[in-house]
């Protein structure tokens, strides 16, 4: 038998390795890249083995929300699993967005496994000058 080296501070790393990052539903694949386009904002995630169906897009406020479900499939007992990876089940990702958008104009398109969503930019209102007039 091997003696090996007890690092402490290994398994810590190893645990926070192993651990996925809160809000993502324990699906740590769900990584969204959001950007700015002209007068749109761009969110997009990649979704692959996910049926478009079974995911919903919400703008609440300032936050964009993405659920969905991705189906667990039954497992044969004869399949011996070296490694199983890939996340199965619910996910749910918020994001804060950098600044209102119209949320009545809010589009979502699934194409090649990308789940890209376009947020508009709200109009902000501009502040109007006012001429003081001196007596």
């Amino acid at each position: 038998m091997a003696i090996v080296k007890w690092e402490p501070f290994g398994e810590l790393d190893r645990f926070f390795d192993d651990f996925h990052t809160p809000g993502l539903g324990g699906m740590g694949d769900m990584a969204v890249d959001l950007y700015e386009d002209g007068n749109n904002y761009i969110a997009e995630m990649n979704v692959a083995g996910i049926e478009p169906e079974k995911v919903d897009v919400t703008v609440e406020g300032n936050y964009l929300r993405i659920v969905g479900t991705r189906e667990e499939e039954k497992e044969k007992k004869e399949k011996h699993f070296f490694s199983k990876e890939i996340r199965r089940g619910s996910f749910e990702r918020a994001l804060r967005l950098p600044a209102p958008v119209n949320e009545e104009e809010v589009a979502a398109e699934y194409k090649e496994g990308v789940l890209k969503v376009t947020l508009p930019k709200r109009e902000e209102t501009k502040p109007g000058k006012v001429k003081v007039v001196v007596k």
